[in-house]
């Protein structure tokens, strides 16, 4: 593989700029990098770099992340579409990669090669097996070379690679051809792999007592590579291979568990890391194949139970603890319960396992001061790495689940025994008091469990003694992880707080905003977010139905909304969070719920165009900088729809910053920008000021529409114009510019939505005398693509695009122009596509709108009510009737816009381009049928003024051509809206 040194050292020197501090010149050199991206053998000079020792280090894992990105996005898939595939590598770059990759793997840094063995990963998940039947012997030949030549570096290198190849089958969704890839995989390397662990397992033993750890890791690692190896072959289901060799590899898990090594050589965290792998396979043994595993169940409880006892300083404790007590709490949770079920066992794990994983360390002390991010994610948020407090809490539970009143008792104990010691000595033993409260969370159900609570304490009293006091404190910034551990507790509680109770105390946790602590002032804010969007069940009078209703609005929130968004406003000034994503997150629901007004508005535009301006020079944290549009959408929506005359102020702050994010191509922010543009033209009354105007010339550049993630907020921007200036597209050929712009959208299943979208948007707010020169080249364009792309999702928009025009324009319209592309071809259309397709509509306003453009075709148009047209009539009946039984069954309603959903956005570990919309900016979608209450009463009093009109004509198509449950259905509804169908 030969790439031209020069391409090399300009591509390190780009990726070495990329990751300087000075923001031109990293923006510099990613527009390099970007425009490169599309020329031929890219992606090999990326590999080539990866593998070059003569470039810097640093370059170099930068090109191997990059590499391994761009695999991830333009790897070929297989069986995808052909317009899909359009942004693909090339087969011959394909090629090349899949020969070179794995030697390269094996002889880069290790950095690098755990960046090499994610892209083989990556390729692979498409072209493995099958279009790579290569890879995995030529891992087992290298891996017997290797293991022959007693070589454990190389070794551990091709079973990352493996490890990398088979982590597929941990998630993957089970089927035939899951199975059959694994089946590959078995027969070719489960025999090697257990060759490799027990030639590793000889190895450790023949040194087990080597006193230095650095000739031990490696080993170390090549059995842990192993174990993990074994838990992804294992995870679908018990392959025969692993059954019938099952007591050598329990044997030798047995043995890691039991053996131990010399201090060094513990402290040095290497066997603890194998012990929590060894761990884990146990844990998945045991939650899927209890029958098999059943006969070394006991031994090997006992001697995680020995680890949990033992005391070790090395570094992997933490982490080898966290998987062996989730291995007993699968225990304690399945029938073996019994296990732990003696009073002297659950006293020995409560005292000894669950009370001191609870108890705070120094680490948590000093990653609560020195990375609040990383504790709040692993605190409060579940993250990946799981800690030994939320493990202990597990366990807990799962005892409880089978002995509620032993663990009950215990722990009540515990309880009252810590908040005693407290009370003693409250400056010193406030760890005590956290911990009590920690335990009471672990154990008090949560509303909607099963099972009821666990009495562990009066929760009133609690509440009362030991929660509140800590809220109401004078010194309110002492014990910050205390006063951390109380808000916490309120959150997880919420729902149980009365509401009256709840603003009670709000002006006590509003102060917490302004804490020094970025976790304090995190976890109040976290409070306050999540207080704000519970809603409750409220039945609807006169059906068996609920609606959810927010227990919080406006009013209830007004008096302390200033204060709030003043101290959030202030704590977004603190070290460390200036860009904190929580603060954030309550601003922006504060914004969206409560009714401001005055300077206030003023001066949080002012402040959040501020930070926008600033997040401008380094975008990258995407959480904080969703949640800042979503703050501003929220302001310009509630402050704007009440006080028009707001709209200019808005105007002046945003229009320098979104100009800005537009002329300096912040990529990462267009897809915002154009949905806050959109808001503010929605705000505005015609005549538009000419910035608005060439906005909207720069809106119909072709140019535009070339980058996919902004698409659907273009889209949206288009629709906010044509709702202001529809008769502006019959100037400068805009409409023909647009047309064509949807033509390209509608080549791409990736975009045929927001092609779908533009083209609902056109026949809303554009008449017909505008539209009707062009309607037949859409329909064009529409069956053009209709005869490659019969999906589902496509057809559905198909019908609900020839609604929007049959309830705009007419059914006479409708069908006229599209047999004007064809004689009859609505005829041809409506059988095999509308009403087979119309019964699979979702949405509330699809549904409406299509049963009601179904209705009307039924009941105006000539080609249905033609005598020869009797069973589409009947058959369109039949599906109008199950589209609205089905809905009624489902419970369709229309969505709020409460942006309850606004702030959920995925978690990435780094920055793409994508459409994320903004609640918050969004409008609810026009209803065309307003004076439509009721689609079904529609259908049948439409029917009962046709039928009336010919008397016993429709009787017998009904009873022909409906299905026996919709005429029972139809009879139900002619009942309750009293019609008759005569």
């Amino acid at each position: 593989m030969e790439v031209p040194p020069e391409m090399l050292d300009a591509l390190a020197g780009w990726f070495a700029q990329s990751l300087s501090p000075d923001a031109a010149a990293r923006r510099a050199a990613e527009q390099s990098i970007s425009s490169a991206a599309g020329s031929p053998g890219f992606a090999l000079a990326l590999l080539g770099l990866s593998a070059s020792p003569r470039h810097d280090l640093q370059a170099r894992l930068a090109a191997s992340v990059h590499f391994k990105n761009l695999l991830r996005r333009r790897w070929p898939k297989a069986d995808e579409e052909a317009d899909d595939a359009a942004d693909r590598l090339p087969a011959s770059d394909c090629a090349i990669i899949k020969a070179n990759l794995l030697q390269l793997l094996l002889t880069a840094p290790p950095l690098i090669q755990a960046q090499l063995s994610e892209a083989l990963a990556a390729a692979a998940e498409s072209d493995f097996p099958a279009r790579w039947e290569s890879l995995l012997p030529s891992i087992v030949s290298s891996l017997g070379i290797a293991v022959n030549a007693g070589d454990v570096a190389a070794t551990n290198s091709l079973l990352a690679a493996a490890a990398s190849l088979f982590s597929r089958f941990r998630n993957a969704f089970d089927n035939n051809a899951l199975r059959l890839d694994l089946k590959y995989c078995l027969e070719i390397f489960a025999a090697p792999l257990l060759e490799v662990f027990l030639f590793a397992s000889r190895r450790l033993q023949a040194a087990a007592t080597t006193v230095n750890p650095l000739e031990l890791r490696p080993v170390f690692e090549c059995l842990r590579l192993c174990c993990e190896i074994f838990y992804s072959l294992n995870s679908v289901d018990l392959p025969e291979f692993f059954e019938d060799n099952m007591r050598q590899w329990m044997t030798e898990f047995r043995a890691f568990l039991t053996t131990s090594y010399p201090p060094p050589v513990e402290a040095d965290g290497a066997p603890d890391a194998l012990r929590a792998a060894v761990c884990d396979n146990l844990q998945l043994y045991m939650e899927k194949y209890e029958e098999e595993f059943r006969g070394y169940l006991k031994e090997f409880v006992e001697a995680v139970w020995g680890l949990l006892m033992a005391q070790t300083a090395s570094p992997s404790r933490a982490r080898l603890a966290v998987t062996a007590i989730r291995f007993l709490t699968t225990v304690a949770e399945s029938v073996h319960h019994a296990l732990f079920g003696s009073p002297e066992a659950m006293k020995q794990i409560c005292d000894s396992v669950v009370v001191p994983n609870l108890r705070l360390r120094d680490e948590d002390e000093e990653l609560f001061e020195g990375n609040w991010v990383e504790y709040v994610r692993r605190d409060s948020e579940g993250s990946d790495a799981d800690t030994l407090r939320r493990a202990a809490c597990r366990l807990l539970r799962g005892l409880a689940a089978n002995y509620r009143d032993q663990v009950a008792a215990l722990v009540s104990a515990q309880v009252q025994q810590m908040l005693a010691a407290y009370a003693a000595d409250r400056a010193n033993n406030w760890k005590e008091k956290d911990a009590a409260i920690y335990l009471v969370i672990a154990v008090i159900q949560k509303p909607g469990a099963t099972g009821g609570g666990t009495p562990v304490v009066d929760m009133e009293s609690f509440f009362t003694s030991v929660i509140v006091p800590e809220l109401q404190a004078p010194d309110w910034q002492s014990e910050p992880m205390l006063k951390a551990t109380v808000l916490r507790f309120l959150k997880e509680f919420r729902f149980q707080i009365p509401k009256a109770t709840a603003l009670a105390l709000l002006p006590s946790v509003v102060r917490f905003l302004t804490h020094e602590s970025n976790v304090v002032h995190s976890y109040a804010a976290t409070f306050i977010e999540n207080l704000l969007i519970i809603k409750d069940a409220v039945p609807v009078p006169g059906v068996s139905t609920v609606t959810r209703s927010p227990r919080y609005v406006a009013t209830d929130i007004n008096p302390y909304a200033p204060q709030i968004i003043q101290n959030l406003s202030t704590a977004l000034s603190f070290p460390d969070s200036y860009e904190n994503p929580y603060l954030m997150k309550c601003l922006m629901r504060v914004l969206g719920i409560a009714n401001i007004a005055g300077q206030i508005i003023h001066e949080i535009t002012t402040r959040l165009v501020g930070i926008l301006m600033e997040v401008c020079n380094n975008p990258k944290n995407p959480d904080f900088n969703h949640y800042l549009f979503e703050a501003l959408s929220a302001v310009i929506g509630r402050t704007g729809e009440q006080d028009p005359t707001l709209l200019p102020a808005f105007e002046a702050s945003l229009f320098p910053v979104l100009q800005r994010i537009l002329v300096e191509d912040i990529s990462e922010f267009w897809p915002y920008a154009f949905q806050i543009f959109a808001q503010l033209v929605n705000l505005s009354r015609p005549p538009l000021s000419q910035n608005y105007m060439q906005l909207f010339g720069v809106l119909l550049s072709n140019a535009t529409w070339d980058r996919p993630p902004c698409v659907p907020a273009l889209v949206r921007l288009l629709r906010a114009f044509l709702r202001k200036i529809p008769n502006e597209l019959n100037q400068e050929g805009r409409l023909p510019n647009i047309l064509a712009i949807s033509r390209s959208l509608l080549s791409r299943s990736s975009t045929e939505d927001s092609a779908f979208y533009m083209l609902n948007t056109l026949v809303e707010n554009v008449g017909l005398d505008i539209m009707n020169p062009y309607i037949s080249e859409i329909w064009s364009a529409l069956f053009t693509r209709l005869q490659t792309r019969q999906a589902v999702k496509f057809v559905n928009s198909l019908v609900v695009f020839m609604s929007l025009v049959l309830v705009k324009y007419g059914s006479g319209v409708l069908v006229s122009s599209i047999d004007a592309i064809q004689p009859n071809l609505f005829t041809q259309i409506l059988p095999r596509f509308w009403i087979p397709n119309l019964k699979l509509i979702k949405g509330a306003l699809e549904v409406k709108l299509t049963a009601v453009a179904s209705t009307k075709l039924l009941c105006e148009s000539a080609v249905l009510l033609d005598a020869a047209a009797a069973q589409l009539w009947g058959k369109l009946l039949d599906s109008i009737v199950t589209l609205l039984s089905r809905t009624n069954q489902d419970g369709a309603q229309q969505e709020q816009n409460d942006g309850a959903d606004a702030v959920d956005i995925q978690k990435t570990s780094g920055y793409s381009v994508s459409f994320v919309r903004l609640q918050y900016a969004g409008k609810s979608e026009d209803d065309l049928l307003k004076e439509v209450n009721d689609p079904k009463q529609f259908l049948v009093t439409s029917l009962a003024t046709l039928s009336a009109q010919s008397p016993g004509r429709f009787g017998p198509v009904i009873e022909q051509h409906v299905d026996p449950a919709n005429k029972s259905v139809l009879l139900q509804l002619c009942a309750a809206y009293n019609a008759n169908i005569v």
